[in-house]
């Protein structure tokens, strides 16, 4: 795709949504590394047990509307918090969303642990959004995936993946119809926010609309 006229540039803001069992300052790293980028990175916090999408995505939508966004960056759950407020409150000025490992087609790791009672209680209220996904990104924001491809992590115990995954989030999960554009770098699901990989291409990807590649290249 091309750069279109909506492009975020330097300079502009970006806020970075957390996944389940997270906190915000779980992505600071990730959001020094994009202001090293150029970019305005803040920080958004919810509880994703206690509270969940039922909460987290009103508050998100009214900080947005507080706080004009150029852009959101979630990892994991964060991404369909993001794509939920979005889809809830579509005149919102947002230009780009980039989700890393985000299960936008649902989680086969979540519906496994939701069917234990003991494990139940880790997904709590955002249970339904991770176990169900969505079914086609409509909005007008242009939506990148950055996807892993290394299969490492506890979500290994959990499910088996007929395709490639990244430890917790089969490729699949992250192929939502409508997307802007999809890549895969070489990395776990939590190594995703640590990644330098998934930094160029999210910086990409918020600059053009599109990514460098579509798969990393292995280093030589």
């Amino acid at each position: 795709m091309h750069d279109s006229t909506h492009a975020v540039r330097e300079g502009q803001r970006i806020v970075l949504v957390h996944g389940l069992l997270n906190a915000d300052w779980w992505l600071r790293p990730l959001a020094a590394r994009l202001h090293a980028q150029g970019f305005q990175t803040e920080l958004f916090g919810y509880a994703s047990v206690l509270d969940g999408p039922e909460r987290a995505v009103p508050r998100l939508i009214e900080r947005l509307r507080r706080e004009p966004t150029d852009a959101l960056v979630g990892h994991s759950l964060g991404g369909l918090i993001a794509l939920e407020a979005l889809r809830a409150a579509p005149e919102l000025a947002v230009a780009r969303v980039v989700c890393l490992g985000s299960p936008l087609r649902g989680s086969l790791t979540a519906r496994n642990l939701a069917a234990l009672p003991w494990a139940r209680p880790l997904l709590g209220r955002s249970a339904p959004l991770l176990r169900g996904g969505l079914e086609r990104w409509e909005g007008a924001a242009e939506v990148g995936v950055v996807a892993g491809d290394r299969a490492r992590g506890m979500g290994r115990l959990f499910a088996r993946f007929e395709g490639g995954s990244d430890g917790t989030v089969g490729l699949d999960e992250t192929r939502l119809p409508g997307l802007t554009d999809h890549c895969i770098v070489h990395s776990s699901h939590t190594g995703l926010v640590l990644s330098a990989a998934a930094v160029r291409q999210t910086a990409h990807f918020l600059r053009h609309g599109r990514f460098e590649y579509a798969v990393e290249t292995p280093a030589v």
